[in-house]
C-alpha cells in the first residue's frame, strides 16, 4: 500500500507539464506569497512553459501577477527575450499604440503608468511562482509518509 502511494505520488513530479499559480495581487490571498487554499494551481498548456511572476511598481504600489507564460505571451507585449531562470527587467515596447489618438488617459494603451516592471521566470519546480519554494510539496509528502507509516504501525 505504502508502496502504491510512493508511486502516485511521483507522477506529478514526472510529468512534462508544469503547474503554476495564476492570479492577481488585487484578489485575497496573492501579494508577496501566495496563499494556496484560495489559489489552486493550474497546468501550463505548452510542454516548454514556464511560471512568470510579474512585479509591477509605482511608488508604494505593487502590483503582482502570477501565471503561466504561455498565457501572458498574447496580451504582454514587454516580455524579456532571456525567459530563463530568474528575474530580469521588462523589455521595450516603443511600437506599442504608436498610430493611435488618445485623449483619455485612463486608457492606458502605452502600458507606461508603472515606473518599473520585473518579470520572475522559474520551470524547474511545481509553483515555484509563489515566493516561498516547493517546500510545501516536500512536506506534505514527508507528512503523508509519516500518517501511512503510522497507520500501519497501530
Amino acid at each position: 500500500m505504502a508502496l502504491l502511494f510512493f508511486l502516485f505520488s511521483l507522477v506529478p513530479l514526472a510529468s512534462a507539464e508544469i503547474w503554476c499559480y495564476s492570479c492577481v495581487s488585487n484578489q485575497p490571498g496573492c501579494r508577496d506569497g501566495v496563499n494556496w487554499y484560495y489559489h489552486h494551481a493550474i497546468t501550463c498548456p505548452r510542454e516548454d512553459d514556464k511560471c512568470v511572476k510579474v512585479i509591477e511598481r509605482k511608488g508604494d504600489e505593487l502590483l503582482y501577477t502570477r501565471d503561466c507564460l504561455s498565457n501572458l505571451e498574447a496580451y504582454r507585449h514587454d516580455i524579456p527575450a532571456d525567459t530563463y531562470e530568474g528575474c530580469r527587467a521588462a523589455a521595450e515596447a516603443p511600437k506599442l499604440a504608436v498610430f493611435v489618438e488618445n485623449n483619455v488617459k485612463e486608457w492606458e494603451l502605452k502600458r507606461d503608468y508603472y515606473d518599473k516592471v520585473d518579470y520572475c521566470f522559474c520551470e524547474f519546480w511545481h509553483w515555484c511562482n509563489s515566493a516561498s519554494s516547493a517546500q510545501w510539496n516536500t512536506s506534505l509528502l514527508a507528512g503523508s509518509f509519516l500518517l501511512v507509516w503510522l497507520s500501519r504501525k497501530f
